[in-house]
């Protein structure tokens, strides 16, 4: 196995520790659950530059990685919208977490079809390749969660700061699931050939 590999492994490997971190309530814990989560995403670029400028792209790692980085991200929104205690999703009022519901819908519906549409072209032998809005759409849904889980921390030393930082992390969580929308539709339209019979 690769370094990429390793590095994409270590990535599902501290899923468990991350969602521990996040519930144990610990002084600090979320910002250990943030320090796990950030670690965890800076491997999902450093495996992807490694294989890219080393040329050691493999069947496993595009396996891997995809699978790696919707799991990351959907337990840290799982986690935050199951938290019976200071729900971070909560803070702006009772719709936060109406509003936080379907945005992580979305954002799952999305990964379906585009997993769905990889699927069907891989049987036709087309390797569909990672737009750039996708990337982008990541890069924002990582620091939504970043964003969120530090107002957590900081909420439990100052409510008003707490609140502020919250607000942030729910504007770019909005913003995430609006580009979500953009590159899943932007992805359906530029390979809609794949449903040609």
């Amino acid at each position: 196995m690769n370094l990429p590999n390793k590095l994409t492994l270590l990535r599902i490997i501290l899923i468990p520790f991350f969602i521990l971190a996040f519930y144990l309530r610990f002084t600090g814990h979320h910002f250990v659950a943030l320090a796990i989560f950030a670690a965890a995403a800076f491997t999902d670029f450093l495996d992807g530059h490694i294989a890219r400028k080393k040329g050691l792209i493999t069947d496993l790692g595009k396996f891997l990685d995809p699978i790696a980085d919707k799991v990351l991200v959907l337990a840290a929104f799982v986690v935050m919208l199951a938290d019976n205690e200071g729900n971070l999703f909560t803070h702006i009022g009772g719709y936060g977490i109406i509003l936080g519901g379907i945005g992580v819908t979305v954002i799952v519906a999305r990964e379906m079809v585009v997993s769905s549409l990889r699927m069907v072209a891989a049987k036709k032998g087309i390797v569909l390749a990672a737009e750039k809005s996708g990337k982008i759409k990541t890069f924002v849904t990582d620091i939504a969660i970043i964003v969120m889980l530090a107002s957590g921390g900081v909420y439990a030393f100052n409510a008003d700061a707490g609140f502020i930082i919250n607000v942030i992390g729910l504007v770019a969580f909005g913003i995430s699931v609006l580009l979500t929308i953009y590159s899943g539709v932007s992805y359906l339209v530029k390979n809609r050939g794949v449903f040609a019979e």
